[in-house]
């Protein structure tokens, strides 16, 4: 989609979360707040363009491809009618923002313009639910569903074990989730590993370190609403802190969430059905280190496996 003058003659409202989709997802309360707030908006989401088909399961918004923070907002100056900086609180989603020139800007406290101040330490629901709180607009950090996938799970009732994570600081040792798939495809559990294109083949070796075959590794060959689908009818998950973890959360899928560099606070799942597992007090705390957290190493099998069968038992 390109915002641009031939759009429908509606005011513009655009959201800036140029991040991934766990980024997506726990924006969610705010999003159905300005869908509230903005009924005859027309409403634009501004983010990475392969999150299309996850932005669908929110409803109500046109995916603006906006890679980063690198480029420009293609929209021209003065067609932005409100503009919300849920991305950050930085000169950088500042100043994208500036240059749309909108009548409206909703964002955080800067030297040109007044908001509430950026809190450390918050859960990242509240973060921007407080935000447009204090912009008087009416919000509620628990309102994070999604609608369900159009489409149908490709293994209903199946235990996933999402095996990737973005940089090596989220990865959980392949051996130790070779360790749980074995013992939980004993127990009887339908075992499958989900992840990117980029990620196959590191769940390829996890299946075959389980004594599975490949063909239940869907990592690689499900487009995203086919992966949420998948999470969203998951017996169990099992996932790092990614997007698949955020998944099982809205769709109230038990859950099993190891937690590495980023704080459980600021993080982690909300109440319902899920376990999480870290150890903060051996914390790095380096999102971007290219080895695994030494909370995430932290966790053992056995950790993994008793979580697992308090959610889901034999």
């Amino acid at each position: 989609m390109e915002a641009s003058n031939s759009g429908p003659d509606r005011p513009l409202l655009l959201v800036l979360r140029a991040l991934k989709l766990g980024d997506l997802l726990v924006a969610v309360p705010a999003l159905r707040a300005l869908q509230r707030a903005y009924p005859d908006h027309r409403l634009v989401y501004a983010a990475q363009g392969w999150l299309e088909e996850a932005l669908e399961l929110v409803g109500g918004y046109e995916l603006l491809p906006t890679h980063g923070l690198d480029v420009p907002i293609p929209i021209e100056p003065g067609r932005v009618d409100v503009a919300v900086n849920l991305h950050g609180c930085g000169p950088e989603s500042e100043a994208r923002l500036s240059a749309l020139a909108a009548h409206t800007v909703i964002g955080h406290r800067t030297a040109a313009r007044p908001g509430p101040r950026w809190v450390d330490g918050i859960h990242e629901r509240e973060r921007w639910t407080r935000l447009l709180r204090w912009h008087g607009i009416e919000a509620d950090s628990a309102d994070y569903r999604l609608h369900p996938p159009a489409v149908a799970s490709p293994c209903p009732g199946a235990t996933v074990l999402h095996v990737g994570a973005a940089y090596g600081s989220r990865l959980w040792p392949g051996e130790r989730f070779a360790g749980v798939a074995r013992k939980l495809a004993a127990e009887g559990h339908q075992i499958v590993f989900t992840g990117s294109t980029a990620e196959r083949q590191r769940a390829v070796e996890v299946a075959h370190m389980a004594g599975l075959g490949e063909d239940v590794v869907l990592a690689g060959r499900l487009r995203l609403s086919e992966f949420a689908a998948c999470i969203g009818e998951a017996g169990l998950v099992i996932s790092a802190d990614t997007g698949a973890a955020h998944l099982a959360s809205a769709y109230s899928r038990p859950s099993v969430v190891l937690f590495g560099p980023a704080p459980v606070e600021a993080w982690g799942p909300p109440p319902g059905p899920h376990v999480v597992l870290t150890d903060a007090r051996v914390r790095r705390g380096d999102a971007f280190a290219a080895t695994p957290d030494p909370a995430l190493l932290a966790v053992t099998v056995q950790d993994v496996l008793a979580a697992a069968r308090e959610l889901r038992p034999a």
